[in-house]
């Protein structure tokens, strides 16, 4: 049996999906963003040099409160008590800032759109900070990184596979 898309109805229309009868279980979600930048731009983030202040820990606090709203954004998500948000940062290399989002919940849906959301949300708000000193930084790479609890199990996504979902030989 194919799998359908559960934010429409049989005619089509558009719905919120009706959670009521799932029971109430922990779930987690991990996210990431990255955002690329020219190297004297992540330098200073790094050192934290930017007259607007500390990138990061704006950044940080735009992602929490970004996956508390989730529900307003996202036309169809179910408005969540979230128990957790963790936003952390790492650099990848010398022009990429790599962003991660950790979001729990004890509750009937899933928190993989506010994990999703949170790290958009940090994103933009670096590049927001940083746009008067590099207007050419390059948001992306945004994605489900895992999910624990509901029905559908544990999902972790596959490093083997690339950005456009094909398999990356470089590395055989």
């Amino acid at each position: 049996m194919a799998e359908r898309f559960t934010h429409f109805d049989e005619q089509g229309a558009s719905r919120m999906v009706d959670v009521g009868d799932k029971p109430v279980t922990a779930r987690m979600a991990r996210a990431a963003a990255q955002v690329r930048m020219r190297p004297e731009t992540l330098t200073r983030i790094r050192d934290r040099r930017l007259q607007k202040g500390d990138v990061l820990e704006v950044a940080r606090l735009a992602g929490i409160m970004a996956a508390k709203r989730t529900g307003e954004l996202i036309p169809l998500c179910h408005p969540l008590p979230l128990d957790a948000v963790e936003i952390g940062f790492s650099f990848s290399d010398p022009t990429t800032l790599r962003i991660e989002a950790t979001v729990r919940v004890t509750a009937r849906t899933g928190v993989e759109m506010e994990a999703l959301t949170a790290a958009s949300v940090a994103a933009l708000t670096v590049y927001d900070m940083c746009k008067a000193v590099d207007r050419e930084m390059i948001l992306g790479e945004i994605c489900l990184l895992e999910k624990q609890g509901g029905r559908s199990g544990h999902f972790r996504r596959d490093d083997s596979l690339n950005q456009h979902g094909e398999e990356d030989t470089a590395a055989q």
